[in-house]
């Protein structure tokens, strides 16, 4: 099953299948589509767009041993990833009255759904290398960097 976090929103009109959750897991699902995209970069997380389709964008990510992302969130873009193997640590950074760092550990076939404002970052802390699939609506934006105050919660950079 996947994960909706409380700042998810939905698209009006956008027909129920083609919610990126469902989009990711249907291709994590369908290795055929990606498998001769499959790389590994040793020095960095390695990234191809697999497909861009009704507003979407699908993307194969791989993570070896130690590889992240910054603290960052997507814009006003919503989306969600789904494992294919591996782990990966999820860290959602909340602020507000009570600033909070939320910890997810993911394991193959698991989805995590985010939408605009949502500020977390993705590491493989296995390990084994990992792979997942993206979605992003509207295509992936420029993310935006984060550091995290321990008072007042999640910070641009």
């Amino acid at each position: 099953m996947f994960a909706v976090p409380e700042n998810t929103i939905a698209v009006a009109g956008a027909p129920a299948a083609s919610h990126p959750a469902l989009v990711a897991r249907a291709y994590a699902a369908d290795r055929a589509r990606w498998r001769d995209q499959l790389s590994y970069d040793p020095d960095q997380r390695y990234t191809a767009l697999i497909d861009s389709t009704d507003g979407q964008e699908v993307w194969l990510m791989t993570w070896l041993p130690g590889q992240s992302t910054d603290l960052h969130d997507h814009g006003a873009v919503s989306g969600a990833f789904t494992l294919v193997s591996g782990t990966l640590t999820e860290t959602v950074a909340r602020g507000g009255e009570r600033p909070a760092e939320v910890l997810n550990a993911l394991s193959a076939g698991q989805t995590r759904v985010f939408g605009p404002g949502y500020v977390h970052q993705v590491t493989n802390t296995g390990t084994d290398p990992a792979i997942s699939i993206h979605v992003y609506r509207e295509g992936r934006p420029p993310m935006g960097r984060y550091r995290l105050d321990p008072v007042t919660g999640p910070q641009p950079v």
